[in-house]
């Protein structure tokens, strides 16, 4: 798995225009990407009319086809759970301002900030490459990681289908599959997820970083709200599919006095463990998140960030394995006593949802390849003559 996390330092790009809040949207400007040689400034020649100057218009989603050559990505970072990981999708609708994947969209040429949000790739071949890895002789089954990167139940999902056929796919071949969500578009998909959770192959983590909705609309504006996040829980588990709470980013002097609340919450619908991440700001995802303060907390932006800067040795970032999820000193460790005594108290964190207990001994490799992706035009496959 590529990783966005090797910035220790990240260049403020301030755009020399003012900054306005679109609704709907995470970020708050286009910034250029780290490998962009160019930097442009808009601003006001007195040549535009009023009504171009008329407030900030709203940004259209524009979602792009595209046929990966690969679909699995072997993770290599000791700090996470799975060693391998599919994600459906690049970029992501929901526009959550602290994703650390917002550094993936440089690589395309594109911003890591409201393109990242409103550009979205869709590997509409991902079911077939999938079962075409699945069918390989040399492939050993694990558990499979999916929409770790961007989340594989964004809105466009509604219409493509693209993890509900994907999700077809491990069923029939009995794989075993760990998911990461904030949307409830996941419940669509319950029928799978049950029966596959009954032969211990699914599992499920649901992100919630706040209880408070206001927060949230500016924090992460088209994920699913808190308490809709919480009922998709409750669901998940009445249907007796594992399923864990993520409490991702806590966020110093903006989220972190909610940690306790979102845990119990969490564990009155049901969860059954938990984790959590201390704040990251990868790349440009420092600047972005940085205007996103001054815009929402111009009172606490300075106290965030100086804070921000305690847990990472003085810099901004730090991408050190072992410690970039959960930060150093006082206040990191203050947040994992917090956590700690608030699991126990609570009596989950079960370890029965974590990689290491999903079943792969039931795999079965997929009875049908899809056959090369050549075009004909004919039933018997033959070449057209030029004067047929």
């Amino acid at each position: 798995m590529s990783s966005p996390d090797a910035s220790v330092e990240t260049p403020l790009l301030w755009p020399a225009q003012p900054l306005e809040v679109r609704k709907g949207r995470g970020a708050l400007s286009n910034m250029e990407g780290r490998f962009e040689t160019q930097i442009t400034e808009a601003f006001d020649d007195g040549w535009s009319s009023e009504d171009e100057n008329d407030g900030n218009p709203a940004i259209a989603t524009l979602v792009t086809e595209e046929r990966g050559k690969t679909i699995l990505t072997r993770n290599a970072s000791p700090d996470v759970a799975f060693n391998v990981s599919l994600n459906p999708y690049r970029g992501c609708e929901h526009g959550c301002i602290y994703c650390f994947a917002r550094p993936t969209h440089s690589y395309l040429g594109l911003s890591p900030g409201l393109d990242f949000e409103s550009r979205i790739f869709a590997k509409i071949n991902a079911p077939e490459l999938l079962r075409s890895e699945l069918a390989k002789a040399s492939y050993k089954p694990e558990p499979v990681a999916l929409g770790v990167i961007t989340d594989a139940y964004q809105p466009c999902e509604r219409k493509l289908g693209l993890t509900r056929r994907v999700l077809e796919v491990l069923h029939e071949c009995e794989h075993p599959v760990a998911l990461i969500t904030k949307s409830s578009l996941i419940e669509r998909d319950i029928d799978l997820l049950a029966s596959m959770a009954a032969k211990q192959q699914a599992a499920v983590t649901l992100t919630i970083t706040t209880l408070d909705h206001g927060i949230a609309r500016t924090l992460e504006p088209r994920a699913a709200a808190p308490l809709r996040r919480l009922r998709t829980l409750k669901r998940l588990v009445d249907a007796g599919i594992p399923v864990g709470v993520n409490v991702a980013p806590i966020i110093p002097f903006v989220t972190d006095s909610e940690l306790e609340d979102v845990l119990e919450a969490a564990a009155e619908a049901g969860a059954v463990s938990a984790g959590y991440i201390i704040l990251r700001l990868p790349w440009e995802v420092n600047p972005l998140f940085q205007q996103w303060l001054q815009a929402h907390f111009p009172d606490r932006a300075k106290r965030v960030m100086n804070c921000v800067r305690e847990l990472r040795g003085g810099k901004d970032y730090d991408a050190t394995f072992g410690t970039r999820m959960r930060g150093e000193g006082i206040w990191a460790d203050l947040i994992h006593q917090r956590f700690q005594k608030a699991v126990r108290r609570l009596g989950i964190n079960d370890r029965s949802t974590r990689f290491g207990s999903l079943d792969s001994g039931r795999f079965r490799r997929p009875l049908e390849v899809v056959p090369s992706l050549k075009r004909t035009t004919r039933r018997d496959e033959e070449q057209l003559d030029l004067f047929d």
